[in-house]
């Protein structure tokens, strides 16, 4: 039994279009040590693409790729959350070549990992036996990325009046794109049809409990729920991916035979 590919590369895209956005902050963190971590954070998920988009190679044979999936398909193509394609900048000043705010980047990524440890967690019961066995390696790098996430959330939340505005400014900008998570798309139906994938709407309450103790420890205010739901894993974007995948694949369009 296989996972659908189109399933697999949602998964995917989420892996690759995250570690690009937070690769950004190489050589440019804060201090030295979220300059490695932030690094090594990104290695964990493009890793985690890697072992996906081979999957789906695998499944689709002929001339697929995992550097064709990742560096020839265009924004349309792409299933990722909005959530990790959106700049690491407040939204009401955002540009693709915004100022990084260590703010946005701790929230985005307690957000999705706070998600992706439920996610991992449950696809190690999968179908697919080979996204099982992804699901139970990237378990163990989203559980740190998840606790590296939270201890920022909460120094940050907890710290300065500053550190407090940026964190809830941060907080309130992305909340509403958490709603994507709940909304099923057609690769995730039929990936729970045929018992490959898992029911995203059961995790709800699970996310809901992580994020709400986190959020209270940091003496912040959850944002309400409700808004517009994006539609990402849909693969209508913002404006922002199409930044993303030029920087990222450009090198490989440049040079398409090109071995390395």
């Amino acid at each position: 039994m296989h996972a659908p590919t189109e399933y697999i590369l949602q998964l995917a895209d989420n892996a690759l279009v995250l570690g690009q956005r937070n690769a950004q902050w190489c050589g440019h963190g804060p201090i030295l040590e979220e300059d490695i971590a932030l690094a090594n954070n990104s290695l964990d998920l493009i890793g985690q693409a890697r072992l996906l988009y081979q999957h789906a190679a695998a499944l689709q044979g002929g001339d697929a790729t995992e550097d064709r999936l990742a560096y020839f398909r265009d924004v349309p193509d792409f299933r990722n959350y909005t959530l990790t394609e959106l700049p690491h900048t407040a939204l009401v000043a955002a540009t693709s070549q915004g100022d990084l705010d260590f703010a946005v980047t701790t929230v985005r990524n307690f957000l999705f990992s706070s998600l992706m440890v439920l996610v991992w967690d449950q696809l190690q019961n999968s179908a697919d036996t080979t996204l099982a066995s992804i699901a139970a390696k990237s378990l163990k790098e989203v559980r740190y990325h998840l606790r590296h996430s939270r201890d920022w959330l909460i120094r940050l939340g907890d710290g300065t009046d500053a550190s407090h505005a940026k964190v809830q400014t941060a907080l309130d900008q992305f909340f509403p794109y958490t709603q994507e998570f709940w909304s099923s798309s057609p690769q995730e139906a039929q990936a729970l049809a045929n018992g490959t994938g898992i029911d995203m709407a059961a995790l709800q309450n699970d996310w809901n409990a992580i994020v709400n103790t986190a959020v209270q420890e940091a003496h912040l205010e959850r944002p309400a729920d409700g808004g517009f739901v994006p539609t990402g894993k849909q693969g209508i974007h913002s404006e922002h991916l199409g930044f993303v995948l030029t920087e990222m694949q450009s090198l490989a369009r440049a040079h398409p035979e090109a071995t390395w």
